[in-house]
């Protein structure tokens, strides 16, 4: 299998969680909003359709390799952040067992390193490009490193 062919592979897998996740906030955004909350950030409605549009468009900017390395650059930054805002310390949820509340502690966590993998994943990105079989080699703006 060619490389460009494994590299469109990659940002089709890469683009997944963010498509349907972004498609998700802007269905019903009260899940995202009422993290933003609990992480003490306002207008928690408005960012969090703000995180569903720019998750949206960025997955679907990675999917086709349009404009791949500024895509790839925001993501890995928008991972990193939702990753140590979001996802770092321990969880606590009032009147929950203590082994629930570490379950969820652990779950946590996971995604905190879920989401710093993936970064990593969009820095790889960022750095080589999206390959031949992308919008961006089409136009010519997908030169390699």
């Amino acid at each position: 299998m060619s490389q460009n062919v494994i590299v469109l592979i990659g940002r089709i897998l890469l683009s997944i969680i963010f498509i349907t996740s972004g498609f998700e906030k802007l269905t019903d955004p009260s899940g995202t909003a009422g993290m933003i909350t609990n992480a003490g950030w306002p207008a928690a409605t408005a960012l969090a359709y703000l995180a569903g549009l720019f998750e949206l468009v960025a997955g679907l900017a990675i999917l086709v390799g349009f404009q791949t390395r500024i895509a790839s650059y925001l993501l890995a930054a928008f991972c990193l952040v939702t990753a140590f805002v979001f996802h770092s310390g321990a969880i606590n949820v009032p009147d929950f067992p203590p082994a629930a509340n570490g379950l969820l502690t652990l779950f946590n966590q996971i995604m905190m390193m879920k989401n710093v993998t993936i970064a990593g994943a969009f820095l790889v990105l960022a750095g080589f490009g999206p390959g031949s079989l992308s919008l961006d080699a089409r136009a010519g703006t997908a030169a390699t490193a």
